[in-house]
């Protein structure tokens, strides 16, 4: 496959079919799929995030249907053609505010996706499965665990699944083991949204994005309360992926975890389109000032054609190329970036120490979500040119750790003082 030299962001985009949405597997259209590859290599692009829909490929908790895995191996084979390396999603699960559970998971079969001994052994079956069906695939990366899946154990939930972070970490383990087993060695990781770092009450945790596969994931979205608090173009907005990634920095203990802004992009209204060139612009540079980051992958290729109904109105626009492959003015912007000369980002010498209590309950994460005070404290640094980088308050006196990140200063998020240095 084709990569960027030794050490580069790596740069993708989350692939959204051009025809049918998701949909799509229930009428697999290879041509199409080339076309929409050849555009996205177009970008510069060198890899996709692709989703299997889960209630397609297993139907029942017995039955992985063999046609459903020939259509993805065709999806990964077409994208080789195209230079491009594949991330596989696979419990989908969730995308863009629809749910797809198999029927025997639902209703009459309803059972808690994190909890219940049989959910799980068909989860981890399925998981092993696909991974095994992939793992001679030479431009496959690896396997997430699904888009966002966590969001059903969050409150906010319709149908939350109700799990204990303790419980939650059992889950991860268990199904991370079983990608492990299907497809050994891989790029393996689990795909968490914000609430895991922001929300006190989630019972997914910073550590099980931090600790558990081969590096940490980020999605970063500016409508989770950050462009309508501050505005869609402030500092808070265009910096909010690079406060995220040091965030999920500070919360690994192998100090060179890398981390993968898995996803990012400039949803409408909170960024204008007349604004979204710039946002993608400003916001990936950004991102890219921060050690260890592996890559960067859009959301997402192609806007969602509005024949189809009922999504939220900012999802149907978020593409960098419309249903025609006709480029928007945030996927050349996408393009120009990628194809800007890279260097190693400079050591991050500052950090703002994160004192937590406990790490699995508590207010702590609160004070990290937008309008928090750490959040705060973090963004006036930047803002006054001094790259932060983050260190939990457990490792402050951890010499080898520190030495190993390059930080020879931390800063209390309460010392006003230094603040305002």
């Amino acid at each position: 496959m084709t990569h960027q030299g030794d050490g580069a962001v790596r740069f993708g985009v989350n692939y959204t079919p051009s025809v049918g949405w998701f949909h799509h597997w229930l009428d697999f259209d290879l041509d199409a799929v080339h076309r929409d590859f050849a555009s996205i290599r177009s970008l510069g692009a060198d890899h996709v995030r692709v989703f299997p829909v889960w209630s397609i490929f297993q139907p029942n908790r017995t039955l992985i249907r063999p046609q459903a895995l020939a259509d993805l191996s065709s999806m990964v084979d077409a994208a080789a053609e195209h230079g491009l390396d594949v991330s596989v999603d696979a419990l989908q699960g969730h995308l863009s505010s629809f749910d797809f559970l198999p029927s025997w998971l639902t209703s009459w079969h309803r059972a808690n996706l994190f909890t219940d001994p049989i959910a799980r052994s068909g989860q981890a079956s399925y998981l092993q499965e696909l991974a095994a069906s992939l793992a001679e695939k030479k431009n496959v990366l690896g396997l997430s665990l699904g888009n966002e899946f966590s969001q059903f154990a969050s409150v906010e939930h319709p149908d939350v699944q109700a799990v204990s972070v303790q419980q939650a970490e059992c889950w991860l383990a268990e199904m991370m083991a079983a990608l492990e087993a299907g497809f050994p060695g891989a790029q393996h990781c689990h795909a968490e949204y914000d609430s895991a770092f922001f929300d006190p009450q989630h019972p997914f945790t910073p550590a099980g994005t931090a600790r558990h596969g081969s590096m940490s994931t980020v999605h970063s979205w500016v409508f989770n309360q950050t462009a309508q608090r501050y505005g869609g173009m402030s500092e808070e907005s265009l910096r909010l992926a690079e406060y995220l990634t040091e965030l999920a920095r500070a919360w690994a203990t192998d100090p060179l975890r890398p981390i993968w802004l898995q996803e990012i992009g400039a949803p409408a209204p909170h960024v204008s389109p007349e604004n979204a060139a710039e946002f993608t612009r400003k916001a990936l540079r950004n991102a890219m000032d921060c050690e260890g980051l592996w890559g960067v992958t859009w959301w997402c290729s192609h806007d969602v054609d509005r024949a189809l109904a009922d999504f939220p109105e900012l999802e149907y626009d978020l593409g960098l190329f419309r249903t025609d492959q006709s480029l928007k003015a945030q996927g050349e912007a996408f393009r120009q970036v990628a194809a800007e000369p890279q260097s190693r980002p400079a050591r991050r010498t500052t950090s703002l120490v994160l004192e937590m209590g406990d790490e699995t309950s508590g207010p702590g994460r609160a004070q990290c979500a937008p309008g928090g005070e750490f959040f705060e404290s973090w963004m006036a640094l930047a803002k006054a040119g001094a790259r932060p980088g983050i260190v939990l308050a457990s490792q402050r006196d951890a010499t080898d750790y520190l030495q190993v990140r390059g930080i020879e200063q931390l800063i209390e998020s309460g010392d006003t003082q230094a603040l305002s240095r």
